[in-house]
C-alpha cells in the first residue's frame, strides 16, 4: 500500500490539537488533506457551551465534506476537578478524590454518566478519563488528587463505577496511565520519571485498577511516558517500550481494545526521543493512536515520516493495518454520521439543576473535615477572621491555568463582613512572616488555604509559629489532603481536593456552621 490510501489510514492514527475556539487553518489541513482521525480540545478551544457545540459540529461537518468514512473522535481531558476543560453554562463536577472520600461508589457512576451526557450533548464523544492511577506517593506532583485514592481494590471498583456511567451515556472511555503514574515523585510534563518495582509489586498494585476496568469494557488506555526498569532493559518510557505496550498490555493482560500515547510534546519523549521520533517509537512498540497536541508543525511531520518508515520497510504495513482496524471498529460502535452532525441546538441537559444538584450532593458527601480540636464552626457574628491568602500558585502541565482563581477568598468574603484579608507570598518571606504574626493579635480565629506547599515551606513555619503564640487556626486545603502531615498544629484542617467554586463554597459554609460535609479522608496522612 502506497500513496494516498496509506496516508488516509496513518492519518486515522493520529489525534491533533489546534489554537482557537473556530478550525484554524492547520486543522482544516490535517482533517481534508491528512485524514486525521481525532482531535483533542483544552481550555483554549471552549467557549460557552454553544460555542463548542458549534465547534464540534464545525469539525465534523469538515471531515465529511473531505470524504471521511466515519466520524472524528473528539475527545477532551474532562476528569472534573483540577483536570477540566469544559467552562461556562456546563456542570462543574466533583474529582476523583474528592468523589472518593464520599465513601460510596454509587457517586462515581453518577458523576460519570452525567458528566458523559454533556459531553455528547456538546459535540464531544470520547473523554480522556478515568485516572485509574493509585496515588501511593503523597510526593506526586502530577496524579495527587486525580486519582480516587491510594488503595487498589477501592481505585479499582470507583473508576469501573464511573466507567459504566459514561458507557450509559454513549461516551468512549480511557484508563490512563498505564502502567501506572501513581507512585512517582516526577512530572512526565517536565522529564522521564521512573517506577522501580518488581512485577509482583505491580501485579498486586499498579495494574489492579486497569485489570478490573478492562473487565469492565473500557475502550482505550492511555500511555504512561514513565520508566519501568522491571520491564524495559534500556531506558524509555512505556510509551515506547514493546516490552510493555505490546508485551504485557496486549499479551499478558490480553487487551484488544485502543492504545493511544499521552501527549508526545510533554518533555519526557520530546527532550529524548523527540515528538516525531517518538511517534514512529510508539507505534512500533504497538500503539494505535498518537497524540500531538499542539504543534503544527510536528503534526504534519510525524504523518509524513510514519509514510514514509512504512513504504521504507521501516515499520511494519501489519502495526499500521491492525491499529487502523481496532480504531475503525471503536468508531463503529460509538460513532455514525447520522447522529454525529450539524445538531441545530444546544440540549438543555448541559449544565442542568439536576446536574448542579448532584454536584452539590457530591461535595456536600465528599468535603472532609480531617480535624477539629473543638474551633468549629466558626461564627461569623461573634469571630473576628484574619484570612491569610497565599494564592493557588502553582499548577501541573495537565490543569489549566484558566480555573485558577481565589474562590476560597470570595466565598469567605460571601459569608461574613467580619474577615480581613492579607495577601502573603505562597512561600513568604521573615518579613512577611513578622508582619502577620503582628497582624495577626487583632483576630480571634485565622484562615489558611493551601495550594501547593512542599515540607520546607515557609507556610508551614508560619503556622507553627502561630500556634506557639496561641492562635487559633483553620487550614482549608484546596488541593492536596496531605497538607495535614504538615499542620499538625492547626485547629481545624479541611480538606476540598480541589478548588472548585462550588466546593470551596461548601467548604467555608461549613467552617461557619452553615451547612454539613461529611467526607472521609481516602489518604492518609503522610509525611
Amino acid at each position: 500500500m502506497h500513496g494516498p490510501k496509506l496516508m488516509k489510514k496513518v492519518g486515522q492514527l493520529m489525534v491533533c490539537g489546534f489554537e482557537g475556539k473556530t478550525p484554524s487553518d492547520e486543522i482544516i489541513t490535517l482533517i481534508k488533506d491528512y485524514h486525521i482521525g481525532g482531535i483533542i480540545l483544552f481550555s483554549r478551544n471552549i467557549g460557552t457551551a454553544k460555542e463548542v457545540l458549534a465547534l464540534t459540529n464545525a469539525l465534523q461537518r469538515i471531515a465529511r465534506d473531505a470524504g471521511h468514512e466515519q466520524p472524528l473522535f473528539i475527545c477532551v481531558d474532562q476528569e472534573n476537578g483540577v483536570v477540566r476543560r469544559l467552562g461556562e453554562g456546563t456542570t462543574y463536577f466533583p474529582g476523583s478524590m474528592l468523589i472518593g472520600a464520599t465513601g460510596n461508589k454509587a457517586n462515581a457512576y453518577a458523576i460519570g454518566l452525567a458528566t458523559g451526557r454533556e459531553l455528547k450533548a456538546l459535540g464531544i464523544n470520547w473523554n480522556l478519563a478515568p485516572v485509574v492511577d493509585i496515588n501511593n506517593n503523597p510526593s506526586n506532583p502530577v496524579i495527587g488528587v486525580r486519582s480516587f485514592g491510594e488503595g487498589a481494590d477501592m481505585v479499582a471498583s470507583y473508576a469501573v463505577e464511573n466507567i459504566k456511567g459514561m458507557h450509559e451515556a454513549g461516551i468512549i472511555t480511557t484508563l490512563k496511565h498505564f502502567p501506572g503514574h501513581g507512585d512517582t515523585d516526577s512530572d512526565s510534563h517536565l522529564k522521564l520519571p521512573v517506577i522501580p518495582h518488581t512485577m509482583e509489586r505491580l501485579e498486586a498494585m499498579e495494574l489492579k485498577p486497569f485489570r478490573a476496568c478492562m473487565e469492565a469494557g473500557a475502550d482505550t488506555v492511555m500511555s504512561a511516558h514513565v520508566y519501568f526498569p522491571t520491564l524495559v532493559k534500556s531506558e524509555k518510557p512505556a510509551t515506547l517500550a514493546p516490552e510493555v505496550m505490546t508485551g504485557l498490555l496486549r499479551e499478558g493482560l490480553g487487551f484488544q481494545g485502543v492504545v493511544t500515547t499521552d501527549c508526545m510534546e510533554m518533555k519526557a519523549i520530546a527532550d529524548t526521543y523527540g515528538t516525531v521520533g517518538g511517534a514512529v517509537k510508539a507505534l512500533e512498540a504497538g500503539v494505535d493512536i498518537v497524540m500531538i497536541s499542539h504543534t503544527y508543525t510536528l503534526q504534519e511531520e510525524a504523518i509524513k515520516t510514519i509514510v514514509q518508515d512504512v513504504e521504507k520497510g521501516h515499520l511494519a504495513l501489519e502495526k499500521i493495518e491492525a491499529s487502523y482496524n481496532r480504531i475503525l471498529k471503536l468508531k463503529e460502535k460509538y460513532l455514525d454520521w447520522d447522529t454525529i452532525v450539524d445538531q441545530p441546538t444546544l440540549a438543555p441537559i448541559v449544565g442542568c439543576e439536576e446536574h448542579q444538584q448532584l454536584a452539590e450532593k457530591v461535595f456536600r458527601e465528599g468535603i472532609t473535615i480531617c480535624k477539629n480540636d473543638g474551633v468549629l464552626p466558626l461564627s461569623a457574628e461573634a469571630d473576628s477572621v484574619l484570612f491569610i491568602d497565599s494564592s493557588n500558585c502553582h499548577i501541573t502541565g495537565v490543569e489549566d491555568t484558566v480555573f485558577a482563581t481565589h474562590s476560597l477568598r470570595s466565598a469567605i468574603e460571601g459569608i461574613t463582613t467580619q474577615v480581613e484579608v492579607m495577601e502573603i507570598n505562597p512561600d513568604p518571606s521573615e518579613e512577611e512572616i513578622t508582619k502577620v504574626l503582628q497582624v495577626m493579635k487583632k483576630f480571634d480565629k485565622v484562615i489558611f488555604g493551601t495550594f501547593n506547599i512542599g515540607p520546607q515551606s515557609n507556610l508551614i513555619k508560619l503556622v507553627q509559629r502561630m500556634a506557639d503564640l496561641g492562635q487559633q487556626i483553620v487550614v482549608i486545603a484546596m488541593r492536596n489532603p496531605y497538607h495535614l502531615a504538615y499542620m499538625e498544629e492547626s485547629n481545624a484542617f479541611i480538606a476540598t481536593y480541589e478548588w472548585t467554586k462550588a466546593g470551596l463554597e461548601l467548604a467555608v459554609k461549613a467552617v461557619f456552621g452553615m451547612e454539613h460535609v461529611s467526607g472521609k479522608l481516602p489518604v492518609m496522612k503522610k509525611n
